[in-house]
């Protein structure tokens, strides 16, 4: 007999025990991150329940695992056959919507496109859009920091919160921020908390940032003889504060253009480009771009013509997935360095037989190297994670680091030891005692 019975009895509530179904609830979307059907899982409906089960747990030193929508890629989520999952899925409230004081108030388990859609009605937006945006949750999000293709310009998750609420693994319930813009009066405590990817705390709900709606973003497309000129391309165009910009290599093009062909053939590289604001600088970027040897480019302010622009973006990892099994990274570097990374990375992939198509974030330096390797075959899966370690060695030797928006769960959690010193590992280590004295809360994950 598992724990399940006895912490029945305190919350009053059934869990889930049957293995078949817990095991759907026991991992996230990382491929050879290792998991195993939970022991018993929590669909939390209040801080309460949450509370209670977390005092619970300490004292039995079982092991809790909180999950939002499964959206993420680095085992941050994965459970073992002692784990309690607890999932916030049923937490799913938008509590407030406050568009005088430009917030909004909302549970985990809210989906992100879900609170932007409702917030649209009052001429706002909720800006962070992570690729999974139509099924991850805003807890997930916070506990991740996730990014996004706006990140350039509008950040990531962790500068549109304003206020949290935490049960802690003891259970007890603290409050962090403040609902107001500005806030100074504590230690900035509640970033620790946000990317923390539940080792800390549960996060049960948040204050966010909405502003007014921006306009229907205009768009740029240039394609470039190699990814040097375009990545020189997309430092320069940073300069009018692009809502979006993306690039693509030659190795995710042609996948692309095996599967749907877009006249992108003779393309080594390519930049796609949003403004949603001074639409009149369309053609001094295409200028910049002309000036670092585009082969072809356009801009446009029609919404119909950008959908269609930029479909070669939505295509690159599903193009990638066609060929094989894939292994999607996640490394974030200087913007200078783009050109260079990818070089190194293309070596490596010749040099270990393997597919790997770049795609990514040129505004911010967060690249999405993508593995690919035949179904099926051991060797080529232990290859493909030799070059996912090596694609993040890469990264940390041109200054850069082991993820920027997917985080470190499981799968990088050894890797980050290459970029950050002892001392920041032990302090780190300290704050987990700190604030988890059991060590119950998602153990073996983010912290080295």
């Amino acid at each position: 007999m598992t724990f399940a019975a006895d912490l029945e009895k305190i919350l009053g509530v059934a869990l889930i025990t049957d293995s078949d179904i817990t095991a759907t609830y026991s991992k996230d979307q990382a491929l050879f991150a290792k998991s195993a059907p939970a022991a018993a899982v929590l669909l939390a409906r209040n801080t309460e329940q949450i509370s209670k089960a977390l005092v619970f747990c300490s004292e039995r030193n079982i092991p809790v695992v909180t999950r939002g929508a499964g959206s993420g890629l680095s085992g941050g989520a994965n459970a073992d056959s002692d784990s309690l999952v607890i999932s916030l899925e049923k937490m799913n409230q938008i509590l407030e919507i406050d568009f005088e004081n430009q917030i909004a108030r909302v549970q985990p388990g809210v989906i992100n496109l879900d609170l932007d859609t409702a917030v649209k009605e009052f001429g706002m937006a909720y800006l962070p859009d992570p690729a999974s945006r139509d099924w991850s949750t805003l807890g997930g999000n916070v506990a991740t920091n996730a990014g996004g293709m706006c990140c350039v310009k509008y950040g990531v998750t962790s500068h549109h919160v304003r206020a949290l609420t935490v049960v802690l693994s003891t259970g007890e319930v603290i409050e962090l921020g403040k609902s107001t813009k500005k806030f100074v009066s504590t230690l900035d405590l509640m970033h620790l908390f946000i990317g923390s990817e539940g080792t800390l705390g549960i996060i049960t709900e948040i204050t966010l940032n909405i502003v007014p709606r921006p306009k229907d973003p205009a768009t740029l497309i240039a394609t470039f003889p190699s990814i040097t000129q375009a990545a020189k391309a997309s430092t320069q165009l940073l300069k009018f504060r692009p809502s979006m910009l993306e690039i693509i290599d030659q190795t995710t093009l042609k996948a692309i253009e095996a599967w749907h062909p877009l006249g992108f053939e003779v393309a080594g590289s390519i930049l796609l480009m949003q403004l949603d604001e001074n639409f009149e600088l369309g053609d001094e970027a295409l200028n910049t771009c002309k000036e670092n040897s585009m082969i072809d480019g356009m801009f446009t302010t029609n919404s119909a013509e950008a959908i269609d622009l930029i479909r070669v973006r939505k295509l690159a990892y599903p193009a990638l997935e066609r060929l094989g099994a894939t292994l999607l990274d996640d490394v974030a570097i200087p913007v200078t360095k783009i050109s260079e990374f990818v070089s190194q990375v293309e070596l490596l992939a010749s040099e270990s037989s393997l597919t790997i198509g770049i795609f990514g974030h040129a505004g911010d330096g967060n690249m999405h190297p993508t593995i690919v390797h035949d179904h099926g075959d051991i060797n080529a899966q232990e290859k493909a994670k030799s070059a996912f370690a090596r694609i993040v060695q890469i990264a940390q030797g041109l200054g850069g680091t082991a993820s920027g928006e997917h985080g470190i769960g499981i799968i990088k959690r050894d890797l980050v030891v290459g970029e950050i010193s002892s001392q920041i590992i032990e302090i780190q280590r300290g704050i987990k005692k700190l604030l988890d004295p059991s060590g119950v809360m998602n153990p073996g994950k983010k912290i080295p």
